[in-house]
């Protein structure tokens, strides 16, 4: 293997380690192609996900994603010079994944550069699929799939993996200025903008993530819907992590939605412990 590529793997195999312990063990049960081609698009999403959350200008950040957009299109090309895009680029091709998906995703991204709000759910719906569901069709597309409808799996999985992070990141994004929680649920809930800003836990505020709550559980339990059982061994990363991000959203629940004492997380060790225990019960069912 050329040195420069086997340098670019490994940065993006050690960037998915520090940044993502949940997906990093996830991942681990891959096999060796299909891990290489997984951490390449993570840390590619991931180094999108950093533009996004930049703390810069506008017209700096707008600058930047313009030109991790023309590296995409040198991967693309086959000319690549970001050790991202270097250990992305033979994937593409391995694994035809379509270049309106990494579009998709770079416009989700821009959204945050415009949009701290958003009025409705289906507003916010458009960004959950672009910066999550996105990925997840990227995903399948290395795992390998036989049944049209594990499309819609993934989708489904990304609303549900992407509601979760907007709850368990609230307090984290509104220090930012941002609100994800769609303005006619605070409403509905009369709970203001002014309220979450000020990180106030209120009865009104349980009632709100209870809302929310019911809804990324919902997404979860769709996306179950559409993946026949015959998929399940060849999605089990994609199942290992609806498993750990629920566990997720359970705990938020456990803690009785009170996202802004501590951030909602798990010990490393029991991160592989779950994933390794999800693994093994996928492969051994019939």
């Amino acid at each position: 293997m050329d040195q420069s590529l086997l340098e670019a793997q490994l940065y993006c195999q050690e960037l998915t380690k520090r940044t993502s312990k949940s997906f990093y063990y996830s991942f681990l049960f891959l096999p060796a192609e299909k891990r290489r081609a997984i951490y390449a698009l993570y840390a590619f999403c991931r180094y999108s996900d950093e533009i996004s959350d930049d703390q810069g200008a506008p017209e700096e950040r707008l600058g930047r994603l313009q030109e991790w957009q023309r590296e995409l299109e040198h991967a693309y090309e086959g000319r690549p010079s970001h050790p991202i895009t270097r250990a992305l680029s033979p994937q593409v091709e391995r694994f035809h994944l379509p270049k309106s998906y990494f579009d998709e995703l770079l416009a989700g991204v821009a959204m945050d550069f415009t949009r701290t709000r958003y009025s409705t759910f289906s507003d916010l719906y458009q960004y959950c699929y672009r910066v999550a569901s996105i990925v997840g069709l990227l995903c399948i597309e290395v795992f390998g799939y036989r049944d049209p409808k594990v499309r819609q799996y993934a989708e489904n999985l990304g609303i549900g993996f992407q509601l979760t992070n907007i709850l368990r990141d609230l307090k984290e994004d509104s220090l930012r200025g941002r609100i994800y929680l769609p303005l006619e649920d605070l409403e509905r809930f009369s709970y203001s903008e002014e309220d979450l800003l000020a990180h106030r836990y209120t009865p009104s505020f349980r009632q709100l993530m209870a809302f929310e709550y019911d809804r990324a559980k919902d997404y979860y339990q769709r996306a179950r819907s559409f993946l026949p059982r015959e998929e399940r061994k060849t999605l089990a990363v994609s199942e290992t992590m609806r498993a750990l991000y629920s566990r997720i959203l359970e705990e938020i629940a456990r803690r009785n939605f009170n996202v802004f004492d501590g951030r909602v997380d798990f010990p490393v060790l029991r991160k592989l412990f779950l994933a390794t225990r999800i693994w093994l019960r996928l492969q051994l069912t019939p």
